[in-house]
Order: structure tokens, then sequence, then C-alpha cells
């Protein structure tokens, strides 16, 4: 299931956090981070994700 949600977080960052945690800080900071750039985004969720 892991694999699933990486996978998601590079096509759509805030989609992988938002399965992962909900809607909560994590997911509206990733919003904010892809926003402000594509990459900044994955990192996160892909931390978000393997953190977990």
């Amino acid at each position: 299931m892991d694999l699933i949600r990486i996978l998601l977080s590079i096509l759509l960052p805030p989609l992988g956090v938002f399965l992962q945690v909900g809607i909560g800080g994590h997911f509206w900071l990733n919003i904010l981070l892809t926003l402000c750039g594509y990459i900044p985004g994955i990192v996160h969720a892909v931390w978000i994700i393997a953190k977990r």
C-alpha cells in the first residue's frame, strides 16, 4: 500500500499526504509546498509516507 501512496505522491503530492494522514497540518503544508514548487511537495509527501 505504501508503494501506491508513494507513486500517487509523485503525481499529486497532496493526495499521497491526504491518504496517509487525512486533512490536517501536514496536508495543508504539502499544498503550500506544492504551490511554491512541485519538487518540495514531492519530497515532503514521500517523507511523510516513509516516516509512518
